[in-house]
């Protein structure tokens, strides 16, 4: 597995890097043990100067780092500024609130006379972390924020089409006073994850990708005792009941499934519409999205962008031509994506039975399935019936319905009114195939957290 830049709207490779050995890789885990056992001494207001530093550089200089990722991915410049601007948040609230969720908790105790007893919150160790391409600094600093902020050190082995967006962030903690081997990016084959994950000093382990990526970080960190969390692969539903908007609905819609090239584990990728706003639903949504345009991502005019690589858009063919092959019908959208580039047409499929494969499939790019529902009772159906639990979104312009909607599904997140909410202070995660464990907020910094009980008894205390 190369490391490797090419660029997603020229298709030219404009750099590569060269992967490290198991012995360079040994020295990074003695780097990242070591500086641990000082990291966690280090008064967390001093943790929270670096992320708040980061931070800062970070919107100082957006441009810069946006560009890189536009170069790498492809991502349209105004999604990567805004993508620019999320992390900077997430490092930002960690730099408020790290040492207040550090904060002991006590516990009543039957007898007060007794004792006391609390809860300490203490780092584990090293983490060992592995990101994918679609969101290069937001997949970062999701796990980095929180986890030197609670004074664990983390190594990163990120996506290896996103090489130079993964060295801008390990340089961005080094400048903002990160200590050497507090967060170390690394350029590994996917054979020395086990490497990492087997030695006694790394003490948890976190992904974000696919099902399949999951299973196999899974089962290393079972092998060998490690606390993992995962976040998978999502077919969010997005419903749209009979009294919803339907022009601001197709309006989220399009965007929806849509931004960031489609390529987003929460993006809306089945739209479910009960049958009595179906026809205008569906005449208005391709309209929206025949009005997509493609181009060159750095300019602002384009709206699609293209995929992250020409084996994303194979994978993506190979899909679509199973699901036609079972009786789905595939509509072709919009005027022909360019040539060159690494553009898939948008493609709208609908008339999929519940037989058929891409009815519990991903499909990741701008391609929809469209669903009609008979009813609100047959809209949560079809939604959970996937093999996946992360995201989703119910259309309405009843609020109390809403909730009560968003509460049968089967998921992690539900968004009433929009498809999605990806935001500092708003926790993600899933459930099914879609992993396990969260990120952000006080349940992300707690997941590789050691909380410790602590009973202290007056040692004049009667026997």
């Amino acid at each position: 597995m190369a490391y490797r830049t090419i660029n997603p709207y020229t298709e030219e490779e404009v750099a590569s890097f060269e992967q490290i050995s198991a012995e360079q890789l040994d020295a990074v885990i003695s780097t990242a043990h070591e500086a641990f056992l000082s990291w966690r001494e280090t008064p967390v207001s001093e943790r929270e100067a670096v992320l708040a530093r980061a931070a800062a550089a970070l919107r100082a200089d957006k441009r810069r780092y946006a560009e890189i990722l536009t170069l790498e991915m492809g991502k349209l410049i105004g999604e990567a500024e805004a993508e620019v601007d999320l992390s900077a948040e997430i490092l930002d609230y960690y730099a408020t609130n790290s040492e207040k969720l550090l904060e002991p908790r006590p516990l009543p105790v039957a007898d007060p006379a007794e004792g006391k007893v609390f809860l300490s919150k203490e780092p584990l160790g090293v983490l060992f972390a592995v990101e994918p391409w679609n969101f290069p600094y937001y997949q970062l600093a999701r796990v980095a924020a929180p986890q030197l902020g609670a004074g664990n050190t983390i190594i990163i082995k990120h996506a290896s089409n996103v090489p130079q967006a993964a060295l801008a962030f390990e340089k961005l903690l080094l400048d903002a006073g990160a200590p050497r081997g507090v967060y170390t990016n690394v350029f590994i084959p996917h054979s020395l994850s086990e490497h990492v994950i087997a030695d006694p000093r790394v003490r948890g382990v976190a992904l974000t990708g696919s099902e399949g990526a999951g299973q196999s970080i899974a089962m290393l960190a079972a092998k060998y005792l490690k606390k993992s969390t995962l976040e998978l692969g999502g077919a969010d539903a997005f419903i749209v009941l009979d009294d919803a908007n339907i022009d601001k609905s197709v309006e989220w819609a399009v965007f929806g499934r849509h931004w960031n090239g489609g390529q987003v584990c929460v993006s809306s990728k089945r739209l479910i519409v009960v049958d009595a706003v179906y026809e205008e639903f569906l005449d208005k949504y391709r309209k929206g999205v025949a009005a997509l345009k493609t181009g060159d991502p750095l300019d602002p005019a384009t709206t699609l962008a293209p995929l992250s690589s020409g084996s994303a858009g194979e994978d993506i063919k190979v899909l679509v031509d199973e699901a036609v092959a079972n009786g789905a019908k595939a509509e072709l959208v919009g005027e022909p994506v360019p040539e060159h580039g690494f553009f898939y047409q948008p493609t709208i499929l609908t008339d999929i039975s519940e037989d058929n494969p891409a009815f519990h499939k991903e499909f990741f790019g701008p391609v929809t399935q469209l669903y009609r529902a008979k009813d609100e009772a047959d809209a949560i159906r079809i939604a959970n019936d996937s093999p996946f639990g992360l995201g989703g979104s119910v259309f309405t312009e009843d609020e109390e319905r809403g909730t009560r909607v968003a509460k049968q599904l089967d998921t992690g997140m539900v968004f009433i009114n929009h498809p999605t909410g990806v935001k500092a202070d708003i926790p993600f995660g899933g459930v099914k195939l879609s992993g396990y464990g969260h990120e952000l907020i006080y349940l992300g910094f707690d997941e590789f957290l050691n909380v410790k009980v602590i009973d202290v008894v007056d040692i004049n205390a009667p026997f």
